[in-house]
């Protein structure tokens, strides 16, 4: 029961990003650069730390 739900979970969480970038794609391409931008400044901040 549990393998089939998380199935239908993934497949309806694809299914609505692919819809979200169809509509939506600046709004998408802005999600994708923030949650990048985060990376990048996780990094800065450890590379901060060193020096």
């Amino acid at each position: 029961m549990i393998g089939w739900l998380k199935k239908v979970l993934i497949v309806l969480v694809a299914a609505f990003v692919i819809f979200y970038l169809f509509t939506r794609p600046e709004a998408a391409a802005e999600a994708v650069r923030t949650f990048f931008g985060a990376f990048e400044a996780l990094g800065t901040f450890f590379t901060n730390l060193v020096d």
